[in-house]
């Protein structure tokens, strides 16, 4: 048994019927949890061990739970010791959706409209019983771009004057996430698992969702096709964002919302990767923000996103625009 495998595993395999299971660490994300998968014979699960005071597993089964109850694909709970920060899971298996259209890129097309299937028959569901997805949130997700990647830039930014322009930019669009739907906020092709014989037509499972609020039906689906971690070419996005219209009654304003939400998402993300090299050393996430600051710099020229747009063009020099968000040492 490896040395990182945490004291106690044992006896909380063993009773929940595992005794005697191989134990492999898996790579880890971005956050404290770790991932082991454990294997019995032909039998296998996953292990999440999400240790307090860092992380706290609860949210995980309490969504998880709810996604199951309503019909959508996430992992089966074996076992649980939430104090401990122990969950046993079903194994989804290997194959991430981001990895296996790099092996099958002509799936693509197919592969992204069943994602976005599961979009819609998640906001065919009521909302969760989770937090509203409010202002406050959306500012201080928005408020890491100005913590954490103008510092590292040397940018002495008007920081009242981003609030204000997200205020401006927000503030328009709350009343259309009214009542909600669940938003799972992180609904990217590494967080979906293609399950199944055939991975093309399968289904595909869900991981990574304990941070979920009830929000905007627009927000998950700009996660997808505005992917931090996937070239997703702007004629597919189109395309699924189509498909997506096609089967709901989206309403006037959902395409300026969707604009709205990218860039606050992707401004969040440029921030949340600086604060991922500088504070915490995983220097592999800014090989990724030129992408997502290529997605913002296209939702920024919707007439919805003037305000923060104008902000940029006042506070960001464009040789730094125009590199991708440029180079952080």
């Amino acid at each position: 048994m490896s040395e990182s495998v945490p004291a106690g595993l044992d006896e909380f395999l063993t009773e929940a019927g595992w005794a005697g299971a191989n134990i492999e660490p898996l790579p880890g994300d971005a956050s404290f949890r770790r991932y082991f998968r454990i294997r019995n014979g032909t039998r296998s699960a996953m292990l999440m061990d999400a240790p307090p005071p860092h992380e706290d597993p609860r949210p995980f089964l309490h969504v998880g739970k709810w996604l199951r109850e309503h019909g959508l694909r996430a992992p089966a709970i074996y076992a649980e010791r939430p104090e401990r920060g122990w969950v046993l899971i079903e194994d989804f298996g290997a194959d991430r959706m981001r990895d296996w259209l790099d092996a099958n890129p002509a799936a693509e097309g197919t592969v992204y409209a069943k994602a976005i299937d599961a979009l819609v028959a998640l906001h065919a569901c009521p909302p969760g019983p989770f937090e509203p997805y409010d202002m406050a949130i959306y500012q201080r997700e928005a408020a890491l771009f100005v913590e954490w990647f103008c510092p590292l830039q040397g940018l002495k930014v008007d920081e009242a004057g981003w609030i204000a322009a997200w205020n401006g930019v927000l503030a328009p669009m709350l009343p259309r996430q009214q009542p909600g739907v669940t938003v799972l906020r992180d609904y990217h092709a590494e967080n979906i698992m293609l399950l199944g014989e055939s991975k093309e037509e399968g289904e595909q499972g869900l991981i990574d969702f304990q941070d979920a609020l009830v929000g905007h039906p627009a927000y998950d689906l700009v996660s997808l096709l505005q992917d931090a971690r996937r070239d997703v070419p702007p004629e597919l996005e189109r395309a699924m964002l189509e498909h997506y219209l096609g089967q709901v009654d989206a309403g006037p304003g959902f395409e300026a919302d969707y604009a709205r939400l990218g860039a606050q998402r992707n401004a969040k993300i440029v921030g949340i990767f600086a604060r991922l090299w500088k504070r915490d050393g995983k220097p592999r996430y800014l090989a990724m923000i030129p992408r997502v600051w290529e997605a913002m710099e296209r939702d920024l020229k919707h007439p919805a996103l003037a305000p923060v747009a104008e902000w940029f063009a006042a506070n960001v020099p464009q040789e730094l625009r125009d590199t991708g968000g440029g180079e952080l040492q």
